[in-house]
């Protein structure tokens, strides 16, 4: 019988939890920035070895809310904690632990999950404040009442597969015999919609950086289906008219970059030609507009 569990990868934002869970599946299910606030959506991304079957629930970094989607965003994070067979807590550990990794311990140390796995990432890095994570640690079980929690600690490296292996080896050590909750040869079970929206959105945070990707939505209106090639309009929602000449770029230039790498990345990802028609609109406070929040998917995870 195959060992299967459905792991929660939490932690504060830009930790590596996507980097780590693309990492341990082998393929690129969740999108990737060094620009916070990345992942938007609980994203499943399926690992399957000799040993058995993962399920990984990449979610949203925990941050200093802003605004409903923020808000939103912070409460699918904690929720996806909830009801999973472990939780896997992802800090960055090249930086010293801030109030949000505080605030996951105290969480750990107050509601007591059985199989809890803190990962230390980022071990290549220098300096390394591993003491300072373990200290914390102790000085939050001191301060709880009842029995301690015994958390398993590993260091990782996201962006290797060795780096890695120490994760998805404390994983499965804590999986349970069972049967498989997808077939094999599933990597993900993500909405396609949400996957397009995905990519496009890190192409624009990779070209951008900090300019305007937080207050940016994207939104796929429609997937045109035919036999070797499909035909996506997009729009990409911003919530001033000064934020529309930046998003569209001189010339088109950033729009016509944002295309030309998401149709190549989505072409190899669905194994079809992909062409996008993108449309930049000016939607004022859509971050407050819980239509247009459940029209990209937000709301729809909130479960």
């Amino acid at each position: 019988m195959a060992k299967v569990a459905v792991v929660g990868v939490v932690g504060r934002t830009n930790a590596g939890k996507s980097t780590l869970v693309n990492r341990l599946v082998g393929e690129k299910v969740s999108i990737v920035s060094p620009v916070e606030q990345t992942t938007r959506n609980t994203i499943r991304g399926i690992v399957a070895d000799e040993r058995g079957q993962l399920v990984l629930l990449d979610t949203p970094g925990l941050h200093k809310a802003v605004g409903s989607l923020g808000t939103i965003l912070n409460r699918m994070a904690r929720r996806s904690a909830a009801g999973v067979d472990v939780l896997c807590v992802v800090f960055d550990a090249s930086d010293e632990p801030r109030l949000e990794d505080d605030g996951w311990m105290r969480r750990v140390a107050r509601e007591k999950p059985e199989k809890t796995v803190f990962v230390l990432n980022k071990a290549d890095r220098k300096p390394f404040y591993r003491t300072m994570f373990l200290d914390l640690w102790k000085d939050i079980c001191a301060e709880s009442e009842g029995e301690e929690v015994s958390p398993v600690w590993v260091e990782s490296v996201a962006t290797t597969e060795e780096g890695s292996r120490p994760v998805l080896d404390a994983l499965f050590g804590f999986a349970e015999e069972g049967e498989f909750l997808f077939d094999e040869d599933i990597v993900t079970d993500y909405p396609r919609k949400l996957a397009i929206a995905d990519s496009i959105r890190e192409k624009y945070l990779a070209k951008m950086h900090q300019e305007v990707p937080h207050e940016m939505g994207i939104l796929v209106k429609e997937i045109s289906e035919g036999r070797n090639r499909w035909d996506v309009k997009v729009d990409v929602v911003v919530n001033r008219v000064s934020q529309k000449p930046i998003v569209i770029g001189r010339g088109a230039e950033t729009v016509k970059y944002v295309r030309k790498c998401s149709e190549r990345e989505l072409s190899e990802m669905f194994g079809v030609k992909v062409a996008l028609e993108i449309w930049v609109r000016v939607e004022p406070n859509w971050m407050k507009n819980r239509k247009l929040l459940t029209e990209m998917g937000y709301l729809g995870q909130e479960i």
